[in-house]
């Protein structure tokens, strides 16, 4: 649709329209800051649209100097843009634009999606599909423990060969002095004294070299 309007002074446009794509509400911007405190003034800027829509309503917005007018259709409000744009008002030129229309699906505000609630600690529910991890089984060396076994009394087992920076490990067995079947009946427990264990010697950490590779 094509309309010839006048603004200002003689100043002429033509615009094409898709009413289709406008809104009915215009967003005054650049108006008087006296606007929103004089009566007066605001009945009259309130006039030059009611002669577009009677029920045309308006919204101020001291804190950004910008009027929301609404509209009861797009056309009215396209020609009140048309006639009214870059026009003087008390001595301000007044730009008018359309407010853009925001769609949000819903006309209230949903809560997100608890798509990860379950990390609030404490969590008010698992996830779906969610299920209770088992602890692991407890490692069990069985060729260290087959080695041991094998031990006799002075023996060792050597679980890890030294390096240029770090000991051997060596496992001792504790020799037995008394013997296996040596050993005294309850009733000279208290006579004779117990004899001494062997120490078992920690083994000596080998003596760090820089030349060493690390």
């Amino acid at each position: 649709m094509q309309q010839t309007g006048r603004g200002g002074a003689a100043e002429e446009a033509t615009v094409d329209v898709k009413f289709t794509d406008l809104t009915n509400a215009l967003i005054a911007c650049k108006v008087p800051e006296d606007l929103f405190t004089e009566g007066r003034l605001k009945a009259s800027f309130e006039a030059l649209f009611r002669s577009f829509d009677p029920e045309v309503q308006f919204q101020y917005f001291k804190s950004f100097r910008r009027v929301r007018i609404s509209f009861s259709d797009a056309l009215a409000a396209a020609e009140a843009r048309l006639r009214l744009h870059k026009t003087d008002f008390s001595g301000k030129e007044m730009r008018l634009y359309f407010a853009q229309s925001v769609h949000i699906g819903s006309p209230r505000l949903e809560p997100p999606k608890p798509d990860k609630q379950f990390l609030i600690s404490p969590p008010a529910s698992p996830p779906v599909g969610w299920a209770q991890s088992q602890d692991a089984m407890p490692v069990v060396n069985y060729d260290l423990l087959c080695a041991i076994s094998k031990l006799g009394p002075g023996d060792k087992y050597e679980l890890q060969t030294a390096t240029p920076t770090t000991p051997s490990v060596v496992v001792h067995v504790c020799d037995d002095e008394r013997g296996v079947n040596s050993a005294p009946d309850d009733s000279d427990q208290d006579d004779q004294p117990r004899p001494l264990r062997q120490k078992i010697v920690q083994t000596r950490r080998p003596d760090f070299t820089p030349g060493a590779e690390q």
